[in-house]
């Protein structure tokens, strides 16, 4: 893929900046490194100098829809095409981000905000950058630790806790690629997500459960060979955990599910007039 312009988020700590480390490497290519800090994105940015890519960096907070489409508009003004992109920033079931329920200044709850409805939001509007980019791919960062959602109770008012939180925010993730991988032609753009690895050792996962599991390199290899495997391209609507076709959790195939998820999304994330 000559002239790649790949779109990361989440680009300044563990997978994320992993993800930059190795794509920076690739000759004739753009990267869109996304992070919420602007000083961590100049270090990043800094370190990635002498790299082959081409580096630009893009601040926003995740948790306001507000500050996505206003990045979406900023990649817009950018670049006219965008051949991947690469959803993973997000929340934790834990620390550092707390354990308690907390609600967006959107007023939605805070797992289910950044790591569902920003990334839903951000892919949408960045559509037409993908179609010009094609052969293009969309890699939604998900997890095999996924819940079922009380659509009767979406922002978890009961019941609350954060990995029940995080398990939602992540079957809704793979569910509404499921939606989207339908809605496009797959030899323009493919959707697919993955369980990248089991308990990294990021800052994420150690400020949270405190020991990691897989290796981060484990996570990188796995989410790189979606990016750039010439083998997967025109694959769509998938799921994997690390390298291998998987199945999520049974809701995720459920046609009612999925449609009830893609019209709350929708409904959630539309931008104000």
């Amino acid at each position: 893929m000559p002239d790649r312009t790949i779109v990361i988020t989440g680009a300044t700590d563990g997978l994320g900046r992993a993800l930059s480390g190795a794509l920076a490497r690739q000759p004739a290519t753009t990267l869109i490194l996304h992070g919420r800090n602007q000083s961590r994105l100049d270090e990043l940015a800094t370190t990635l100098a002498d790299a082959p890519a081409s580096i630009h960096t893009v601040r926003a907070d995740f948790s306001e829809l507000a500050q996505v489409h206003r990045l979406a508009d900023e990649i817009t003004e950018f670049t006219d095409h965008i051949s991947v992109l690469v959803n993973n920033a997000g929340i934790g079931g834990g620390e550092p981000d707390g354990t308690d329920r907390q609600l967006t200044l959107d007023g939605h709850e805070l797992r289910f905000a950044v790591n569902h409805l920003a990334p839903f939001a951000l892919t949408r509007r960045l559509l037409p950058l993908l179609d010009r980019g094609a052969p293009a791919r969309i890699v939604n960062v998900a997890s095999i630790g996924q819940t079922p959602i009380n659509f009767d109770d979406p922002t978890l008012e009961h019941g609350y806790s954060g990995m029940r939180a995080y398990g939602q925010s992540k079957l809704a993730m793979i569910a509404t690629g499921f939606v989207l991988a339908r809605q496009l032609d797959p030899h323009r753009v493919t959707v697919n997500s993955l369980h990248p690895a089991t308990f990294m050792p990021t800052k994420m996962v150690l400020d949270s459960v405190g020991y990691s599991i897989d290796a981060l390199e484990d996570g990188l290899q796995a989410t790189l060979r979606l990016i750039l495997a010439p083998a997967l391209e025109g694959v769509t609507g998938q799921f994997y955990d690390r390298t291998r076709a998987a199945r999520a959790h049974a809701d995720a195939y459920d046609p009612s599910i999925q449609q009830k998820l893609w019209d709350l999304s929708t409904r959630l994330t539309k931008r104000p007039e």
